[in-house]
C-alpha cells in the first residue's frame, strides 16, 4: 500500500460524509467533499492544507492556485480567499487535511534553524511540494485517530515533524517570517488583524500603516504584496469594511 493510500484511507476512515470536521487531535481538521462545488469566499487563518485525494483551486486576488496530492497549500497570514473544489466525484470524493500552523512552536524552531539568507516578500498564500518525508509525518498524525491511547503523546511529536520539515523546505523562509514580528509579513500581518478586529470601524491607510510601522507607500507596496490586493480592495467579505482612502 502507498503512503497516499495510506494518507487517504486514515482520513476517510474519520470523514465519511461531505463538510469539514475538527477531530481529536488539536489544530486539525478533515474535510470531504463528493462533487466540486461553486467558489465560496472563506478566511484562510495561517494553516497548511494537504491533499489526499482530488484538487481544489484557492483564489486570492487576481492569482489562482490549484492544489492536489502532489502539492501543500500554505496561508501565512489570515486573507479572504474564494475556494472551490474543482475535482472530485461520489466514488473518488476530495479528501484533505487542514492543519493550524502552532507560531509558538515555528518560533522555537525558527530559533534552532535559522534561515539560510535574507527572503524576500511574499505573499501569503503559496504552494509547496509535497514530499515523501512529509506525506509520511502527515499521515502519521492522522493515522494517531485509530489509536487515540496514543494520540496525547504522539501528536505533539508529528505535529513537530511536520512543522520541522516546512520550516526547513523550500517555503521555509515564508515560515519564517511568520516567527518574526519585525518582517515585513508580520507587520502586514498585525494590520490585517487590526482591521479584522475593527470592522465596523472606518480607519484610514495611513492609521493602517502607522499599526504596520511603515510608511504610507511602503504600506501599500508590501500589503499588496502579502495579499495580492491593495489595502482599499480587500474585500468586505473577510468581515472588514474597506479601509478609507
Amino acid at each position: 500500500m502507498s503512503s497516499l493510500v495510506r494518507f487517504r484511507d486514515a482520513i476517510a476512515r474519520h470523514a465519511q460524509s461531505d463538510g469539514t470536521f475538527a477531530c481529536a487531535l488539536p489544530g486539525v481538521k478533515l474535510i470531504r467533499c463528493a462533487a466540486p462545488t461553486m467558489p465560496m469566499p472563506v478566511i484562510y487563518e495561517p494553516t497548511v492544507c494537504f491533499v489526499a485525494q482530488g484538487r481544489k483551486r484557492a483564489t486570492l486576488g487576481a492569482s489562482r492556485f490549484h492544489y492536489d496530492p502532489s502539492s501543500y497549500l500554505l496561508a501565512s497570514v489570515g486573507l479572504p480567499v474564494m475556494g472551490a473544489v474543482i475535482e472530485a466525484s461520489a466514488a473518488q470524493p476530495y479528501i484533505s487535511v487542514q492543519l493550524d500552523l502552532d507560531v509558538a512552536v515555528l518560533t522555537e524552531l525558527a530559533l534552532q534553524h535559522p534561515p539560510a539568507g535574507a527572503q524576500a516578500v511574499s505573499t501569503g498564500l503559496s504552494l509547496g511540494r509535497m514530499t515523501p518525508a512529509l506525506l509520511d509525518a502527515v499521515t502519521r498524525l492522522v493515522a494517531l485517530l485509530d489509536a487515540p491511547g496514543d494520540a496525547a503523546a504522539l501528536a505533539p511529536l508529528a505535529t513537530r515533524e511536520i512543522l520541522y520539515r516546512l520550516l526547513t523546505g523550500p517555503q521555509g523562509g515564508i515560515i519564517h517570517a511568520m516567527t518574526r514580528s519585525d518582517s515585513r509579513q508580520g507587520q502586514i500581518a498585525r494590520a490585517i488583524l487590526w482591521i479584522r478586529a475593527h470592522f465596523k470601524d472606518a480607519c484610514r491607510v495611513e492609521e493602517l500603516a502607522r499599526i504596520a510601522g511603515m510608511s504610507r507607500s511602503a504600506f501599500h507596496e508590501h500589503f499588496k504584496a502579502v495579499t495580492a490586493m491593495s489595502p482599499l480592495e480587500f474585500p468586505p467579505s473577510c468581515g472588514c469594511r474597506r479601509p478609507a482612502g
